[in-house]
């Protein structure tokens, strides 16, 4: 029964809601069907400093919501971190498996379980362009549901992070800043700078000039803003210009 209800429910989170409220009431009922009390749907950000742009829908309790924001813990959560590492959803005993826990790691989880938020599923949402974001559901006692009911939260949250993108930009929020885009060149420049070489190599392998090579990292620079030409590592690999698997130097093995 629970299941076929899951089942009508779940879908209608893209389809139907037609607000943040109509979101909440209905994330609070499919995570009390899947037998989790509480719910966190979040991009992993500084949320004390954050605009209004950043998805935040949570029920969590309000002594631990405060504080998790006021210390900024969004960005060192581990629960978040483990998310980066896959696609599918992990409970949380997975996390030590997922990344390496310090003295800091445990000690939030262990404040957290004090908080009244003991054990967990997360669902980690990946979209290129954007800050990564989670849809959590915890329990405060009790075992985590079996894995059936995982894989009903799995579509659940990963349906509810959509509806919350829809809702967030039809509220006229952009969730996706605007980014440069590279010429073909330039990305190609910034990839081989991305495996190390230097400007020399990037024209050997290009069949350019040096100063071509570095005229093209220098525009690159000025379309992101920046002064540094490091910094394009990151921002290309942050909105999807470069893939970790483009930073791989294997595609110029003759230049190892």
């Amino acid at each position: 029964m629970v299941a076929d209800v899951l089942a009508d429910l779940i879908p209608a989170l893209v389809q139907q809601v037609a607000s943040v409220v109509d979101l909440d009431t209905a994330l609070t009922e499919i995570a009390r069907l899947l037998g989790f009390p509480y719910f966190a749907l979040t991009h992993h950000v500084d949320l004390a400093r954050s605009s209004d742009s950043v998805i935040r829908l949570h029920n969590y309790p309000e002594h631990w919501a405060l504080d998790y924001d006021n210390r900024a813990l969004g960005l060192v959560d581990p629960v978040h971190r483990a998310s980066y590492m896959t696609a599918i959803g992990f409970r949380w005993t997975q996390i030590p498996w997922l990344v390496p826990l310090t003295e800091n790691d445990r000690d939030i989880l262990e404040e957290g379980k004090r908080r009244g938020i003991c054990d967990g599923f997360t669902v980690p949402v990946h979209v290129p362009g954007e800050a990564r974001g989670s849809c959590s559901f915890a329990i405060g006692s009790g075992e985590v549901p079996g894995q059936a009911t995982l894989m009903q939260a799995q579509v659940a949250g990963t349906y509810a992070f959509e509806a919350a993108r829809r809702l967030w930009h039809k509220r006229g929020l952009s969730l996706t800043p605007l980014r440069p885009v590279l010429t073909d060149r330039q990305r190609d420049c910034v990839l081989l700078m991305a495996q190390g070489k230097s400007d020399a190599e990037i024209a050997k392998i290009l069949g350019i000039s040096k100063d071509t090579a570095t005229a093209h990292m220098r525009a690159a620079c000025q379309r992101y803003r920046i002064y540094k030409r490091q910094l394009l590592i990151p921002l290309t690999l942050f909105d999807g210009t470069l893939t970790f698997g483009d930073v791989k130097p294997w595609r110029y093995p003759h230049f190892l």
